[in-house]
């Protein structure tokens, strides 16, 4: 299956966007002060375009998908300080295409020329916001219609558009296959080469989940490759079950356009949404000192929204007994830095 699925991947058209494998190794710091399990860290945060991140995976698979509908404009939405709108925008001003941002004001931020805002600023994307329920992820009808009405108005003008999801996850607009989590199973399969070169097979995974593909992509080649790996999504937005059922269709949906036999069951999705605490991307002590931690013990820092969560729900799973002492970890750290900066106040509230 390993070949025939990697054969599979291969396939799709693919840009370059970021450095291949990203860095890998062991977090022997904190590791040591747990005194196990063995945790390791995979450097998506450090995929090489506009500082980093898991999105530019995706990106490459899809943006050869944007190119052949010649599009000439791309319409997304996310939250205010959004990775992947910012990402979003890079790829496309490297390929001469407009980026149109629909950014919902999703948590008591100002939309201040700070972090990703001021990036995508830079880089010449068109922004609009939009108003939102504080702490809550908008629904895909609400963004999809304000992504629509600016999309219309290009159209208007003559301008070929193209709709992408937010994160690039959940089949739909006009990426109509899951582009965005073929990009994960590639990099399973890139983690696991690393793992085994470094003498260990992952007992689990543990990443930071929004939009699904990510651990769609990672669930997929898990069980296709190893399938002894557990694949645990810390959600940062939503509540476990309706998540988990966005995470199970985008499943099903690679599987079918991987053309593989069913590999993971409904009940393979692992979700935990204790550690959204007061909602996405709100800040709070927790969230402060986690940073602190990695950065003062490992040197590399987390950021405020996706992987702090996650951080602190792998540390009190470990507290629970979830994972043995013997068990070697991989923490996918997905990017997501710059939205540190414009949370500055609140972090130094909780630190000073």
């Amino acid at each position: 299956m390993r070949e025939k699925l990697l054969h599979r991947i291969a396939s799709y058209p693919r840009i370059e966007l970021i450095h291949r494998p990203t860095p890998m190794r062991k977090l022997a710091a904190i590791t040591a002060e747990l005194g196990g399990p063995e945790i390791w860290i995979k450097r998506d945060d450090l995929t090489g375009i506009a500082f980093g991140g898991n999105k530019s995976r995706k990106l490459e698979y899809i943006l050869p998908d944007v190119l052949a509908k010649k599009a000439e404009v791309l319409v997304t939405w996310a939250s205010l300080q959004s990775n992947w709108a910012m990402q979003t925008a890079a790829a496309c001003a490297r390929y001469g295409i407009k980026p149109v941002l629909v950014l919902f004001k999703t948590y008591d931020l100002p939309p201040e020329p700070d972090g990703n805002i001021l990036l995508d600023r830079i880089l010449g994307a068109e922004i609009r916001y939009r108003e939102a329920a504080k702490g809550k992820i908008v629904t895909q009808e609400f963004a999809l219609a304000a992504a629509n009405e600016a999309a219309a108005e290009y159209h208007a003008l003559g301008k070929k558009t193209y709709i992408a999801p937010v994160g690039g996850s959940m089949p739909s607009a006009d990426m109509d296959r899951p582009l965005g989590a073929v990009s994960y199973v590639d990099a399973f399969a890139e983690m696991l080469a690393q793992t085994q070169a470094a003498g260990f097979s992952p007992n689990a995974i543990v990443h930071s989940t929004g939009s699904g593909a990510t651990q769609a992509g990672l669930l997929v080649g898990a069980k296709a490759l190893a399938p002894q790996t557990r694949v645990v999504g810390i959600s940062v937005s939503d509540e476990k079950e309706p998540f988990a059922q966005i995470v199970w269709d985008i499943t099903e949906a690679l599987e079918n356009e991987l053309k593989l036999d069913p590999v993971a069951m409904r009940e393979d999705v692992l979700v935990f949404d204790e550690y959204i605490r007061e909602g996405y991307g709100i800040v709070n002590k927790e969230v402060a000192e986690v940073i602190r931690r990695v950065f003062t013990r490992e040197g590399i820092v987390l950021d405020p929204v996706y992987t702090s969560k996650a951080f602190i729900g792998m540390l009190d799973l470990i507290a629970k007994g979830f994972f043995k002492p013997t068990d070697k970890i991989v923490f996918f750290h997905t990017g997501g830095t710059p939205a540190l900066f414009p949370n500055r106040a609140r972090l130094m509230e909780f630190l000073d």
